[in-house]
């Protein structure tokens, strides 16, 4: 593998190479398996990812599941059936997928996982390229502690998809940046299902069962898209959100940083939606020459606040096409 490769797969960012280092992919075809588009961020992956293999020649077969799981697992044998060089697959749950990778792995295509993992043998997948989503909800939670100090804080969760990887682990993760801290307290933790609409019916539940929204300190959203859906239902009910409830929520889109534009989101920590730089450079090399990527890379989680140039990121991520 070349040292260009090695650093793309270090670095997860597929701009460090040229077309020319990916002459292996260019002609392939290969299927993508999304999850549907049910959040700014969701959508900003597909568009990446399809930039990415036009950029590196690959023939894309695209499949957006409409969040069902039934749907992805029909695309993947699709897939299987017309004899793709791979697939990529962004699994709307985390269960229920060793009978068809079992398939793929049969049928001598690789598979990668993006930006979310399932429950099966690691040998049914070449590698997964995600985030670590426990220390997203974990440095959302130590930034909470940090915001509120001694104060008493009862936080409310908008938790994303029952049974998804990232509702999993970001739940996990922000109870640990918690941990040992009496002051906060989670009082309330239901779905949003990762959209905006959801969550701001959630939301509105919330305030309702709180006396309008007494007693709120903060409300963390395992996305940003329910995070925008809640900062609507906080002004609906006649509170200011980021100041009356604090708001800390994860993926960096657009919206959220307008959103700290206006002083009604505080904190985000950002999910970058470039998988398919790292997934296509480890394809790469595998089928270049048998090169075993690392079973789990991982992107970069930084958070932000108010105090990084909101306006400046809203720009730079709207001209990324989010």
């Amino acid at each position: 593998m070349s040292i260009i490769k090695k650093l793309a797969l270090a670095a997860g960012v597929s701009a460090l190479l040229s077309s020319a280092a990916y002459a292996d992919l260019s002609g392939k075809v290969i299927g993508f398996s999304q999850i549907g588009s049910e959040s700014g961020w969701r959508a900003a992956e597909t568009s990446v990812t399809k930039s990415e293999a036009e950029k590196l020649g690959v023939d894309l077969k695209f499949a957006d599941a409409q969040q069902k799981q039934e749907n992805q697992i029909k695309a993947i044998r699709g897939f299987i059936a017309q004899g793709v060089a791979a697939i990529l697959i962004a699994p709307v749950v985390a269960t229920g997928w060793e009978e068809v990778l079992t398939e793929a792995k049969e049928a001598n295509i690789p598979v990668i996982l993006l930006d979310r993992g399932i429950d099966a043998p690691q040998d049914l997948y070449l590698t997964s390229v995600a985030s670590d989503q426990v220390k997203e909800g974990r440095v959302a939670g130590e930034w909470l502690v940090g915001a509120v100090g001694d104060k008493e804080c009862k936080v409310v969760e908008l938790q994303g998809t029952v049974g998804s990887s990232p509702a999993i682990n970001r739940k996990q993760g922000f109870e640990e940046g918690i941990k040992g801290h009496a002051n906060l307290s989670i009082i309330r933790s239901q779905t949003g299902d990762f959209t905006r609409a959801k969550g701001k019916e959630v939301m509105e539940g919330f305030l309702k069962a709180e006396d309008g929204g007494k007693g709120i300190c903060a409300v963390y959203a395992h996305n940003d898209d329910m995070a925008v859906g809640a900062i609507q239902a906080i002004k609906d009910a006649g509170l200011k959100p980021g100041s009356d409830i604090l708001v800390v929520s994860i993926d960096g889109v657009p919206d959220i940083f307008q959103a700290m534009v206006a002083g009604e989101a505080n904190a985000t920590v950002e999910l970058t939606p470039n998988m398919a730089g790292p997934a296509f450079a480890a394809l790469d090399a595998y089928l270049t020459d048998g090169t075993q990527p690392e079973k789990f890379i991982i992107t970069e989680s930084k958070l932000y606040t108010p105090k990084d140039d909101p306006q400046g990121e809203y720009d730079r991520r709207k001209g990324l096409g989010y």
